[in-house]
């Protein structure tokens, strides 16, 4: 029986996995046409698992090389004759697999990877893989994985110019090199040339400015999605509306392969065990399969804050996003935008830097706001230690939330004052909130609302949901304008009740807690008066109906 994988590299025969066939093909039509090219993604993005349903395209074709960096240790990039050595001891490993390599070319391999002369250069290399290619009946393909382990070092560099200047000899000279190169990787090999200096000068030409632009879209589809959990349904006859869990699974983490898969991971192995299988392939399911996700240290959230710790300014761009709102246009020039999308923590949508997906939202709203716990936050204790008034018959008490949450803020801060900032109340709530739903619900911030001057928290708590919305006073038309806005959003969730939140600076607003009747919606409006000074209105929105599916990213 198949199961579901996250590690190393997924195999159809034995894996539950996305039918890559069609990627595969847009990929071999750049091969066809004879380019060289990188693909990079973030880690666990299914580059590894890609490569080698392409490789299974194309030897019925070409000759395959394929082969990873992974296999060359540190001391294998230290000069010129220890890279030769190692690249043609990969080489050899290849030629067991692959029947239809060249008597000549076997023989000059093992040639390079016998000797031992401190003399050897790259271009003894190359020497033999033109050989190699000038012989062959079928066009060889050269696939490299696991690039990120050369990129800091000039022999690297130097393969790479070697590669390029073949390249460059076969559309001008006719040379018979390689028919396509691909090399796989996070770093974009493009934009060495910013990393690597030389004794003498800097390196001003890219290498490897001979690549094709790689822009086939590697996420899993929504129907690629279903397809998968309709091969795990006939195995398993679970009863779930695969079409309906596709979509969900796919608005959490916009198709990044490994999210994926490791939510259905849990979903079979976990939740299933925990609830039963035909409750697990469900919404409330999933949301306890989200649940045990965010609670994992994984090597992918490892990643992500490793690098979000290495490159502090990232950091404080990714805290300005999700925790004040911030707009930040998407700028392919810009060097910490091309690092953050590198690493898989961005993507562009329409020209604006997000958030790659809503699973890692969710993640580093964890993590900022467990930095502040760790600082001793009152809030954070508040919450925490009055948490257990909040449940009644497995439902939160939102508007007593609310009402506790106004007190502390009165009591710890007093009358807010000019250097209060939306993003102060916004980020104490967040604070305040996550004790009393930890290891229960789970919360996130509606993408499409979250900016300088409106914000909607959104919880899942045991199958029901409330969404709390933040926004800034900004005088009566602007809030009948919010209070629109609010209407239609509870439209598109077929939901009747809301309560709405905003930071206020209008000394003469009334406090407490108003009903307000808007066509055929309830909204409630909470008022906090800070004397003299300005109001905080909280507000909030909830319901018992369950949400199915909703286009958040």
């Amino acid at each position: 029986m198949k199961e579901f994988n996250t590690t190393a590299v997924c195999i159809p025969e034995k894996h539950y996995m996305v039918d890559l066939s069609e990627k595969t093909r847009e990929i071999k039509r750049l091969v066809d046409a004879g380019k060289y090219f990188t693909i990079n993604r973030a880690r666990q993005y299914g580059k590894t698992t890609t490569l080698n349903a392409l490789s299974k395209l194309l030897i019925a074709q070409y000759v395959v090389i394929s082969t990873s960096f992974e296999g060359i240790g540190i001391d294998g990039f230290a000069d010129e004759p220890s890279f030769v050595k190692e690249f043609c001891r990969l080489l050899r490993r290849e030629f067991r697999r692959e029947k239809n390599i060249p008597d000549g070319a076997r023989r000059g391999v093992d040639e390079l990877f016998r000797r031992d002369a401190p003399t050897t250069r790259l271009g003894d290399l190359f020497d033999v893989l033109l050989d190699w290619c000038d012989e062959s009946k079928r066009g060889v393909v050269l696939i490299v994985d696991e690039i990120d382990t050369a990129t800091n070092n000039q022999v690297f560099l130097g393969f790479l110019a070697g590669l390029r200047d073949n390249y460059i000899s076969r559309e001008t000279k006719g040379t018979k090199t390689f028919q396509s190169v691909i090399l796989a990787g996070v770093t974009d090999v493009k934009h060495l040339k910013g990393k690597i200096r030389d004794e003498d000068q800097h390196k001003v030409n890219s290498p490897w400015n001979i690549a094709a632009d790689f822009d086939i879209d590697m996420s899993l589809s929504e129907a690629g999605i279903r397809g998968m959990l309709d091969e795990y349904e006939a195995d398993h006859r679970v009863g779930m509306n695969t079409a309906e869990i596709a979509k969900q699974i796919r608005e959490y983490t916009h198709g990044y392969p490994y999210l994926v898969s490791r939510i259905c991971q849990l979903l079979d192995e976990r939740v299933s065990c925990k609830i039963g299988a035909a409750a697990a392939w469900s919404g409330s399911g999933l949301d306890e399969a989200i649940k045990l996700l965010l609670a994992e240290n994984n090597t992918l959230f490892q990643s992500l804050t490793k690098n979000l710790n290495n490159h502090p300014d990232l950091k404080a761009s990714i805290r300005s996003i999700l925790m004040e709102g911030t707009k930040i246009s998407f700028n392919a020039q810009q060097d910490a935008i091309v690092q953050m999308q590198m690493y898989g923590l961005i993507r562009n949508d329409h020209n604006t830097v997000r958030v790659a997906n809503r699973i890692f939202e969710m993640m580093l709203y964890n993590l900022f706001l467990s930095e502040e716990e760790l600082k001793d936050n009152v809030f954070a204790r508040a919450g925490d230690l009055a948490k257990n008034q909040f449940v009644t018959d497995g439902k939160l008490n939102m508007r007593l939330i609310m009402e506790r949450f106004i007190a502390t803020y009165t009591e710890i801060f007093g009358p807010l004052r000019e250097r209060f900032k939306e993003k102060d109340g916004r980020e104490q709530f967040l604070l305040y909130l996550k004790p009393i739903i930890n290891g229960t619900g789970n919360y996130y911030i509606e993408a499409q609302t979250r900016d300088q001057t409106r914000t909607d928290v959104i919880v899942d708590y045991l199958g029901q949901q409330y969404i709390i919305e933040l926004k800034i006073w900004r005088g009566p038309r602007y809030n009948a304008d919010g209070e629109k806005q609010i209407c239609e959003y509870l439209d598109f969730f077929g939901l009747k009740t809301g309560y709405m939140l905003s930071f206020n600076f209008n000394k003469d607003k009334q406090s407490g807690v108003h009903l307000v009747r808007i066509e055929d919606k309830l909204l409630y409006e909470g008022v906090l008066w800070c004397r003299n000074v300005a109001w905080a209105t909280i507000a909030y929105m909830w319901t018992g109906r369950r949400r199915f599916a909703a286009p958040w990213l």
